[in-house]
This record gives structure tokens, C-alpha cells and sequence, in this order.
């Protein structure tokens, strides 16, 4: 009995090696790894970048500070009244999260965009061959060639 468990206990840590050991298991770790690292650019593009933009394009408006407090009192800030452990809701960080959203959806495609035109381009095909094989004797020939080198049989050239 203790070496059947023995051997489903080894059964088991073979089988998850296998498992982590799968390509597609290591390309998705990678790329959550990769997303993370991509989310703190992302995030530094519209905290850092964009919103002090809408800011000044909105009239110096801080969509941080767009709230709306369930307690009925007035706070100094977003932060002030969660501070205050009060209900807020948070529509501005709301709108932070759909701008970021929407700036890494463009973002992938960009990217996704480039690799497809960049896999198409080796998709294309390669030029014609510039030889065909001989209908007798089964060598290859110019395409132009009126007779075979190898065998002297009479060929129809072509275009």
C-alpha cells in the first residue's frame, strides 16, 4: 500500500513536470510576466503622460479627485474621504482605468498589427523557379531550354 502511494505520489511530480515543461505553459508565464512589466508602462504613459494632458486640456480637471462620497459629507480629496474610511465611489479612477484600458488594447494591437504584416512577408511567395524537369529522363533544365543536356530529348520550352 505505502508503494502504490509512492508511485501515484512520483506519477503525479512526473506529470506536473510535464506539464510546466509544455511550451505553451512557459510562452503564457512569459507572457504574464511580460504583461505586468507592459501594465507599469502603460500606467506611467497615462498617469505620467496622458491624463496631465486631458488635465490641461479639460482646464486643469484631476480625474483622481472625481468622487462621490455615499456618506453625504464634503472631503478635500478622493484620498481625504477614503482616508475618512467613508463609502466613496470613485468614478475618476474609474475613468483612469478605462483610459489605460483602451491605451493597452491599442497598444497590443499595434503590435499583434506589425507581427501579422511581419509573418505575411515571409509568407510570400518565393519567386518561380527559373529550371523545370525533364518530361524523359527526369533531370533538371532551364526553363528555356529546347533539349535536355542530360538525355538530348527535344523539349518544348517554357514561357
Amino acid at each position: 500500500m505505502a508503494e502504490e502511494k509512492k508511485e501515484e505520489k512520483k506519477g503525479f511530480v512526473q506529470e506536473f513536470k510535464e506539464f510546466i515543461a509544455r511550451g505553451n505553459v512557459m510562452d503564457m508565464a512569459v507572457g504574464v510576466i511580460i504583461g505586468g512589466a507592459f501594465k507599469a508602462i502603460i500606467d506611467s504613459l497615462v498617469g505620467d503622460i496622458i491624463m496631465p494632458l486631458i488635465s490641461k486640456l479639460t482646464g486643469g480637471m484631476d480625474f483622481t479627485n472625481l468622487y462621490i462620497s455615499m456618506d453625504g459629507n464634503t472631503y478635500e480629496s478622493y484620498a481625504a474621504a477614503k482616508e475618512a474610511g467613508a463609502a466613496v465611489i470613485g468614478y475618476g479612477a474609474f475613468i483612469t482605468a478605462i483610459i489605460n484600458f483602451l491605451l493597452m488594447a491599442i497598444v497590443i494591437f499595434m503590435i499583434i498589427k506589425g507581427i501579422n504584416k511581419m509573418h505575411k512577408k515571409k509568407e510570400e511567395p518565393e519567386e518561380p523557379k527559373a529550371t523545370r524537369i525533364c518530361p524523359y529522363c527526369k533531370s533538371e533544365i532551364s526553363k528555356e531550354a529546347s533539349k535536355c543536356p542530360c538525355c538530348t530529348s527535344e523539349v518544348t520550352p517554357e514561357a
